[in-house]
């Protein structure tokens, strides 16, 4: 998926204090198995460093909630086992996917950016993606 996301219909695109947040989700498959249907939705993020000084993305604290109620969150340090450094004028890309019983869905939650020469990480917002079965990519209010 990552930048391969060519079935999405549109980006959010998001300035927050230095950095340029860009989103994306679509339906990636439906599937029957033993326990029901099952929706695997993709989700893409890049993280674009417009400050001018070098960041670090130390972990991530984001959840998924589906219309039935049930929550599945993700508050671990780094991406996938790595730490990125970006510095001024790069980015990093981050996609996964998630497999819901729900045809509708939405996520949230921030990444922790410790800048450099700092000694405290803020916590920055990503944007909401809502997942619809009906519309691969619906931005949430």
């Amino acid at each position: 998926m990552g930048s391969d996301m060519q079935g999405t219909q549109e980006y959010i695109t998001e300035d927050r204090d230095g950095l340029i947040i860009t989103a994306a989700s679509e339906l990636v498959d439906t599937h029957n198995n033993a326990s029901g249907k099952e929706f695997v939705w993709g989700y893409y993020f890049c993280i674009e460093n417009t400050s001018n000084r070098k960041i670090t993305l130390i972990g991530k604290d984001w959840n998924i909630t589906d219309s039935f109620g049930n929550s599945f969150s993700d508050c671990t340090p780094g991406f996938e086992g790595e730490i990125p450094e970006i510095e001024p004028g790069e980015y990093f890309e981050f996609s996964s996917q998630a497999p819901l019983k729900s045809s509708n869905a939405v996520f949230y939650g921030s990444c922790q950016v410790l800048t450099e020469g700092k000694k405290i990480a803020r916590n920055i917002k990503l944007p909401i993606l809502q997942f619809n079965a009906g519309d691969s990519f619906i931005r949430a209010n």
